[in-house]
C-alpha cells in the first residue's frame, strides 16, 4: 500500500527549519535544524551524556569533528570563550547549518568546515581538546584515522572525548590505548559511554 501524496502545504512546512532551544552543560542555546542531519529536532542523549562530562578551560582551542548541526562545538565555543572552536563535518548541509547556528548565538569564536575526519583541517592547527559522538557504524580503518589523526593535532595534555553507544565500549578502549596510551571511562549510561585520553608530554 503506498502513502497518499503530500499536498503542497505539507511540502512546504518539511521544507522549513527545524528550530528549538536546549540547555547544554549550563549554556542555553538555540538551534536551527532540518530532516536528514543525526536527530535533528532534539539534542540525543548521548551529545548529552558527553557535554556532561566536558572539562574546558575558558581559552581552550576546541574541534567537534562530525559536528552536524553544532551542539557538541558550540557548548565548546560558549564554555571557552578566549578559545577558537572548529567543528567539522563531511556533509555540506550540516557544516552550513552549523555556520547558522553558531551566527544565532553570537558564537563569534566557532566556525564549520567541510572535512572527512581531519583531512581538510588546516595542518598547522592544534587543539587543547576535540570532542566526537561515534557513529555507530564507524568502521575500523576509519576509527585508526581519526584516532591517530586527532592525537597528532592535540597539544601535550591535550583531552580527546568520545561518546560512542555501549556496544563500542570495548573496541574504543582498545583502539584508545593502543593510540594515546590512556583510556577512561568518565561515565556509562544506559546506552551510551563516554570515554576520555589524553595526549601524553
Amino acid at each position: 500500500m503506498s502513502a497518499s501524496p503530500l499536498s503542497a502545504a505539507a511540502l512546504a512546512e518539511l521544507r522549513r527549519p527545524l528550530c528549538f532551544a536546549a540547555e547544554l552543560a549550563g549554556q542555553r542555546l538555540q538551534f536551527e535544524s532540518t530532516w536528514g542531519l543525526f536527530s535533528p529536532r532534539e539534542i540525543d542523549a548521548g551529545t548529552r551524556l558527553l557535554l556532561a562530562q566536558v572539562e574546558v578551560a575558558a581559552d581552550a582551542d576546541c574541534l567537534d569533528l562530525g559536528c552536524g548541526y553544532g551542539p557538541i562545538g558550540l557548548t565548546l565555543a560558549a564554555l571557552a570563550p578566549r578559545g577558537q572552536t572548529l567543528m567539522v563535518d563531511k556533509d555540506f548541509v550540516a557544516v552550513d547549518f552549523a555556520n547558522r547556528n553558531a551566527a544565532r548565538n553570537r558564537l563569534g569564536n566557532a566556525r564549520a568546515q567541510l572535512s572527512n575526519g581531519l583531512d581538510q583541517i588546516d595542518p598547522a592547527l592544534r587543539f587543547d581538546l576535540i570532542a566526537s559522538n561515534v557513529p555507530a557504524k564507524v568502521g575500523r580503518e576509519l576509527l585508526a584515522l581519526l584516532l591517530h589523526d586527532a592525537r597528532a593535532r592535540l597539544r601535550p595534555g591535550g583531552r580527546l572525548y568520545l561518546v560512542s553507544i555501549n556496544g563500542l565500549r570495548q573496541f574504543l578502549k582498545r583502539n584508545l590505548t593502543e593510540v594515546f596510551g590512556n583510556y577512561d571511562k568518565l561515565k556509562q549510561g544506559a546506552h551510551y559511554t563516554v570515554a576520555l585520553a589524553e595526549r601524553g608530554g
